[in-house]
């Protein structure tokens, strides 16, 4: 406006005839802004498909994601790139099968304190993709992705962070004998789990009675004090992994218990995310994603969620393991009350972001996310048709179309050995999204289109050591 002002007082011209160039001013820098919208992902910690009522759960009560849902778009059909935390969350920063980034591994499932390894200084994270282009960025909740200094996110593009470095149930100080009556009731101190901000550790054990509180609290902080520039903020919630706590004010309000009062704080976590963004004057310039990283945790009976309509949880290949309750929010983009049934995938938001914020995706390695920007905007149809279905280093099942073919299963937890199947199980996942009704005898052409599509994704993997297997040195 100053530059305008001066403009008319050096020109002498008349305002009106200076009134279209006022107008194209404004219109470039509206564009400069929508070009660069911020981004946030909250990203849940085991929620199952079936624990939000956005996706019917029936005594769970989410109204402040129903709203989300109502003002932006509900994916029906959107995937994790894995079962377990820490393969879920290297996919997700990175756009990458975690294969492809040594996150895996068939020997330890994830990310433990006695843990070497962690996510390589190599791989892009969508935090350095968007620091590129201006954003700055924070990390808030759980990581999982290597606790020693060189594996935080601050040694990957994050400028700041605040939480857990693994997982809430690791660190545990309490006495074996107790095995898992500790989760019934828990307590802060049968865990010893650090709280960082940054590398430093701030708190130990982290009182999660108060965290998802002080997550939000600083989540909060950090969208209001970055508005000259876009950001991107990666809110992790520490639960509904168990062991499972909630705030004084939460305690006995759900009707579903403990693990109800849990997700309905998460809900009112993301209530103040979006009312703050509307308050700020933020919310038609940032787009929102809600999802989680793997399905619920099934072994752990009361105080573990729902997959719903979907075969089987956490730590399996089964639906119930990998298909996650996702939203995506962006006022005056996203059409409000929009439900999608096209495919897409935590890792999809990687590229997706890179690409609204007119970045550049890495071309010197395989990135597996795709660009779902024409699904968000209503213009077309989601470039995801297919998705890889991993259990550590091994390709159990793979989806193309509506076609789902499992080449080897196994329960998520316990003792039971792999089983491959020749012909592979064939499931028709809009027909029969339970995974009930094996009809591989009946579509041997499709089976053949699978295969060949897994071969052609298998040709692309080069393997790498993989960090899960690094002692910690002492």
């Amino acid at each position: 406006m100053k530059q305008f002002a001066l403009i008319l007082y050096k020109t002498k011209f008349h305002p009106f005839l200076l009134f279209p160039l006022f107008v194209i001013c404004t219109l470039s820098t509206e564009a400069r802004a929508a070009a660069k919208p911020n981004v946030i992902v909250i990203y849940a910690d085991d929620l199952g498909y079936g624990d939000l009522a956005c996706f019917g759960h029936p005594t769970i009560k989410t109204p402040h994601l129903d709203q989300m849902a109502a003002e932006g778009m509900k994916f029906t059909q959107f995937y994790s790139a894995a079962p377990v935390c820490t393969p879920s969350r290297a996919a997700l920063l990175t756009g990458r099968y975690p294969i492809r980034s040594g996150m895996c591994s068939d020997k330890r499932r994830v990310l433990f304190p006695d843990s070497g390894g962690g996510l390589q200084a190599s791989e892009v994270t969508l935090a350095e993709a968007l620091k590129e282009t201006g954003y700055k960025t924070a990390c808030v909740g759980k990581w999982h992705l290597g606790h020693l200094p060189q594996f935080l996110p601050t040694s990957h593009g994050f400028d700041s962070y605040f939480g857990i470095p693994y997982s809430n149930d690791m660190d545990r100080v309490a006495e074996r004998k107790l095995r898992r009556k500790i989760f019934l009731k828990p307590k802060v101190e049968y865990w010893n789990v650090p709280l960082m901000r940054n590398q430093e550790v701030i708190e130990r054990p982290a009182d999660q009675t108060t965290i998802t509180k002080r997550y939000t609290k600083e989540a909060i902080k950090f969208i209001k004090g970055n508005q000259k520039q876009p950001f991107y903020l990666y809110l992790a919630h520490s639960m509904p992994h168990v062991p499972l706590f909630r705030s004084k004010a939460l305690e006995d309000t759900s009707r579903r218990g403990l693990y109800g009062d849990v997700i309905e704080e998460i809900d009112w976590s993301v209530g103040q995310i979006l009312q703050t963004l509307k308050d700020q004057g933020l919310d038609q310039n940032t787009i929102v994603w809600f999802s989680s990283d793997n399905g619920p945790w099934l072994i752990f009976n009361e105080q573990g969620g729902s997959a719903g309509l979907l075969r089987e949880g956490k730590g399996s290949t089964w639906e119930g393991g990998m298909r996650e309750p996702t939203l995506a929010w962006w006022p005056g983009h996203i059409s409000s009350g929009s439900v999608t049934h096209e495919l897409g995938s935590t890792m999809d938001i990687f590229t997706t972001s890179i690409q609204l914020a007119g970045g550049k995706v890495p071309s010197d390695r395989v990135v597996d996310g795709v660009d779902l920007s024409s699904v968000l905007l209503g213009t077309g149809e989601s470039p995801r048709k297919e998705m890889a279905f991993y259990r550590g280093t091994k390709l159990m099942a793979f989806r193309k179309g509506p076609w789902k073919a499992h080449f080897i299963t196994k329960p998520a937890y316990g003792r039971e050995p792999f089983k491959e199947h020749h012909p592979p199980v064939l499931y028709h996942l809009e027909h029969d999204p339970s995974e009930k009704y094996d009809v591989a005898k009946a579509n041997p052409e499709v089976i053949k289109s699978i295969k060949a599509a897994a071969e052609k994704h298998q040709q692309s993997i080069k393997p790498v050591p993989s960090q899960l297997e690094i002692p910690l040195k002492k």
